[in-house]
């Protein structure tokens, strides 16, 4: 296909001086083992995660991207993708809203001038900020009229992750007059923001989702972060990357789900409780029939964890790149991310529910709570499905063509 990789070692996209990589993934680790102490209670009870949120904010986590100049936490994307699979494989549902909070707060230096960007991320790690939303395309979209003082904001956002507990919300509106797609930053503290828990989804019950009513909301000058649009006239090849960046979250969520639920039935399995299902004999770890289902998810998980990693390789080259990036280069890193969902997800939807055929019938047991895999598995996968991902990765590899700019839920 003749994608290329990544530049050896490639520099950060910024000046770093935070603590280092070791010591977010010792982080991670901490607190993906503290969520995973009580996820199967918290999951059944389904509450609005403010709780979680604190646990992340008390471990830094909601700075992370922020350069340490401004007060943040100065790592860079090869680590939150990191991070957020440490937590998504402790609980899916606050990996997806970490994931969400870390590319939603990250973009306005995308969209925006450096100026406001270094603003909006100075005062996010003061107030230790929590960003919810999302620029996905809708139908109706939101709309951004101007008026004698300045602009307002109307519609609804349909389901959006983050807005039970986001301090800011980011959402994507199209200009009343010129229908120019925008990236809009809102307080929903604010007048006229109404949110609702109506989701009520079977699976990612903690990822905080909900609708937004926006009705005459004011939005000030610096909450207009920028222009959405992908005519390439206005998007750069550098802006352009922002649509892998985020896919890219997705990626690490699912693979996250995927190692999650296998290493649970593994410990499920050494603990000495024998799987059994009519259609399997009692069996033990020996099980030969039990060895190949491990054997065979885990070569299915591994494989799209080493494709996820090439993926994340080439995005971070992309963002060392900066000015210099190409169309093509950046069509080629798209791709990969592509091919990288595209494993990613039938490796989680096949762990997660095959999982269960390991344990037989005892995966039953609400107790246990092997299910919340495979239903936030399930439920990403239709909130994210991946099959216009492979018709996009089949007409680069036929006829070169440029995947479009999709931006994620």
């Amino acid at each position: 296909m003749g994608l290329a990789p990544a530049p050896s070692s490639p520099t950060s996209e910024a000046d770093r001086t935070g603590p280092g990589r070791a010591h977010w993934l010792r982080v991670a680790r901490e607190t993906a083992d503290d969520l995973a102490t009580d996820a199967v209670a918290r999951e059944q009870a389904g509450k609005a995660p403010f709780d979680e949120v604190s646990r992340l904010r008390e471990a830094g986590l909601l700075t992370l991207l922020i350069p340490a100049e401004l007060g943040g936490g100065g790592a860079d994307w090869p680590t939150a993708y990191t991070l957020v699979r440490e937590i998504a494989a402790a609980d899916g549902a606050i990996g997806q809203l970490l994931g969400c909070h870390y590319f939603l707060s990250w973009s306005a230096r995308f969209f925006t001038e450096r100026s406001l960007a270094a603003r909006l991320e100075r005062q996010s790690a003061a107030e230790q900020w929590c960003w919810g939303g999302g620029f996905a395309r809708q139908e109706p979209p939101l709309t951004l009229a101007r008026t004698g003082k300045g602009h307002v904001l109307d519609g609804r956002q349909n389901y959006a992750t983050g807005v039970l507990v986001a301090d800011r919300l980011a959402v994507r509106a199209v200009r009343a007059d010129t229908g120019e797609p925008l990236a809009v930053l809102v307080d929903p503290a604010r007048h006229g923001v109404g949110i609702d828990g109506d989701a009520d989804t079977f699976g990612q019950r903690l990822a905080a989702g909900g609708s937004v009513e926006f009705d005459a909301v004011p939005v000030t000058a610096d909450g207009i972060l920028g222009s959405l649009s992908a005519d390439e006239d206005l998007l750069s090849p550098p802006a352009a990357l922002v649509s892998p960046v985020g896919r890219l979250v997705s990626v690490q969520l699912r693979l996250g789900m995927a190692e999650g639920v296998l290493a649970e039935a593994r410990e499920y399995s050494r603990a000495g409780h024998s799987p059994w299902h009519p259609a399997w004999p009692a069996g033990s770890p020996q099980d030969p029939r039990v060895l190949s289902v491990y054997g065979e998810l885990t070569v299915l998980t591994r494989s799209a964890s080493a494709l996820a990693d090439q993926a994340r390789e080439a995005v971070h080259g992309g963002l060392a790149r900066g000015e210099d990036l190409t169309y093509d280069e950046c069509a080629e890193i798209s791709v990969l991310v592509a091919m990288a969902e595209a494993a990613a997800s039938k490796a989680a939807q096949e762990s997660t529910a095959r999982a269960l055929d390991i344990i037989g019938s005892r995966s039953a047991s609400a107790r246990l709570g092997l299910d919340r895999f495979w239903r936030n598995a399930r439920t990403h996968a239709l909130y994210e499905p991946v099959a216009h991902r492979l018709r996009d990765v089949g007409d680069y590899f036929l006829n070169g063509a440029h995947p479009p700019f999709v931006l994620p839920a």
